[in-house]
């Protein structure tokens, strides 16, 4: 009988590993060690400009700057689903580089990668603001409407899962037209914003190991529903 029980195990694990081989997940870690404050088109053709690339936001309470949490979460996120059987590219494996935002859709375009995801964390003016959100393209905007359906699809099947998650707080699907990193892309994104670094009881969080792989854990099931339903 246990024999066959483990039988059993073995041929779904190997089954679902079967589902999800080949597909490529990019993984972009956001910000860097130093900012780059030279502009960048906010999209192809535009008139409007932004920075390159910023430091990001820093812990409140923990002190850690968004960039390094950024990363080493990216770390462990790219561990797990290299497991699950997805192929994993990342935008950067270190803090002292310089890439910008068009730069890292380009890493993802260039890769066909199946997904983009882009990991950050959050910062409000409102210490008392917390909550994890994901962001997606704009289905209005003419550089992302084709790769709209797709990343609200896999923004969907990733916050359900989120949501499994005891006493978690959730500030939705959010629909952005303003970033350069989506409007450079060709293929479906979407934004995980972990948290409010500037909420004293969310920093401390998010410097959590256990909370860290338990949005990991959150975010490669969803991330899996959502290719397995395609």
């Amino acid at each position: 009988m246990l024999r066959r029980s483990i039988a059993f195990l073995l041929a779904v694990f190997l089954l679902f590993s079967s589902l999800v081989f080949g597909f490529t997940i990019c993984i972009d870690p956001g910000h860097q060690e130093k900012g780059d404050p030279t502009h960048e088109q906010i999209a192809p053709g535009s008139t409007e400009t932004k920075a390159r690339v910023s430091t990001g936001t820093r812990g409140v309470k923990t002190g850690i700057p968004e960039y390094v949490f950024t990363l080493e979460f990216s770390f462990l996120l790219r561990d797990r689903l290299v497991q699950e059987g997805f192929d994993v590219i990342m935008t950067r494996e270190r803090h002292d580089i310089n890439i910008s935002n068009i730069e890292r859709a380009k890493i993802a375009n260039e890769a066909n990668a199946d997904l983009a995801i882009r990991i950050h964390a959050d910062y409000s003016a409102n210490s008392e603001v917390k909550g994890f959100m994901l962001l997606i393209p704009s289905p209005d905007s003419i550089h992302t409407a084709p790769i709209y359906s797709e990343s609200r699809r896999a923004a969907e099947k990733i916050m359900a899962s989120l949501l499994n998650i005891s006493g978690i707080s959730s500030l939705g699907i959010r629909q952005r037209s303003d970033m350069t990193g989506f409007n450079w892309s060709k293929v479906p994104v979407l934004i995980f914003e972990a948290g409010f670094m500037s909420n004293p009881e969310e920093d401390v969080l998010l410097a959590s190991q256990d909370y860290r792989e338990k949005l990991v854990e959150a975010l490669v099931s969803g991330i899996s529903d959502y290719f397995l339903s395609r």
